[in-house]
């Protein structure tokens, strides 16, 4: 077996939180088995991540290396300078329900194996040709700092950024598409009142977007505009939301299994399905922010059904997670990243969707 060069990722301390962790504690090795192979379900990646300081580190798997078992983005995969594009899914999850499924921990001293085995089924080789590859892991770490969490555990993961050089495959052959196994065959929803309860929290995610727009409309120059999509132009974050408020053919069911603990829904990002987990039927209609103080924006069922439009039809991505966070990205990456219309989207409702109801 012929193991590619290592690529090895420095973390750095991300701006959003401070960490005791330095750069030098955590490091990945990055590697293919194979460099070069014939067929794509052949396509073999392993990372190995050693914790080298005296303490030990909890980490968040979700869209990142740690996520194998998941057809989540876990690397940018580009031929010839153009980027393959990901086919997976992507998930909303509710950090205050997830159990430790959800997140690594590395003890002091030690290091774990990660391995991808099921890249071939969540990117697009076929359409990009055969050719040699370049494997770039995301690189955006989120840490659990269990001694500081407070109410907001969003706003509280400590971000480590790591900088690498990607592993190259080649793929001589066969690159033909390879499907995500479907865990579960239900094509429907038999239950009534779920489904009705998906019909309702989909109307309102159609609401929020199209007040979110309406807001945009008239406020653009406003400050809470800017933080969240910076120097972006008004018409394009209309448009966009836009896209979002006509949507009108949602899919609601759920064949991957991929509802763990925390899990509140998830899309597929090729067909732009949208599937629903049980947490899901336990959240609140958008009136109720009219009439209770206590209900966070996360909880509303509209909030859920708009998070997972944004991803389907604007092809965002989950860069950073809370509202710090994403105030604290680029310009570019506030267009792309998912939570800078999510976070945004829920603040606007406060803004100005009691006065539409």
């Amino acid at each position: 077996m012929l193991l590619a060069p290592l690529a090895v990722l420095a973390l750095v301390v991300g701006g959003f939180a401070s960490s005791s962790k330095t750069a030098s504690e955590l490091v990945v090795s990055f590697a293919s088995r194979d460099t070069i192979i014939q067929s794509i379900d052949q396509l073999f990646l392993i990372a190995e991540i050693q914790n080298t300081g005296n303490t030990n580190v909890k980490i968040l798997n979700f869209a990142t290396i740690f996520d194998a078992h998941r057809p989540t983005r876990s690397f940018v995969v580009t031929k010839d300078g153009a980027e393959v594009a990901f086919t997976g899914v992507a998930m909303s999850v509710d950090l205050e329900l997830l159990d430790d499924s959800a997140f690594t921990t590395i003890l002091a001293g030690e290091s774990i194996t990660v391995k991808h085995t099921n890249l071939g089924s969540i990117y697009d080789f076929e359409s990009a040709g055969t050719g040699t590859f370049a494997f770039q892991p995301i690189s955006i770490f989120r840490i659990i700092d269990e001694t500081s969490f407070t109410e907001d555990k969003v706003d509280q993961l400590v971000q480590l950024e790591a900088t690498s050089s990607p592993v190259m495959v080649t793929i001589l052959d066969d690159v033909s598409k390879l499907d995500i196994p479907k865990k579960r065959a239900v094509i429907s929803c038999p239950n009534v009142p779920q489904k009705n309860f998906i019909t309702a929290a989909y109307t309102e995610a159609k609401s929020l977007a199209s007040v979110s727009s309406s807001w945009i409309a008239s406020n653009s120059g406003d400050a809470l505009f800017t933080s969240y999509w910076g120097t972006n132009s008004a018409s394009t974050m209309q448009s966009r939301f836009n896209l979002i408020a006509n949507e009108n053919s949602p899919t609601r069911i759920d064949p991957y299994a991929l509802c763990t603990s925390g899990v509140i829904a998830y899309t597929h990002l090729p067909t732009s399905n949208i599937y629903f987990c049980p947490l899901f039927y336990n959240q609140a209609p958008i009136t109720q922010i009219c009439t209770s103080t206590t209900i966070p924006p996360s909880n509303l069922r509209g909030g859920t059904v708009f998070r997972e439009l944004v991803r389907a039809i604007l092809s965002t991505e989950e860069y950073v997670y809370g509202c710090s966070a994403a105030q604290g990205l680029s310009t570019a990456l506030k267009l792309r990243n998912t939570d800078n219309y999510y976070v945004s989207g829920d603040l606007l409702v406060f803004a100005g969707f009691k006065s539409a109801l």
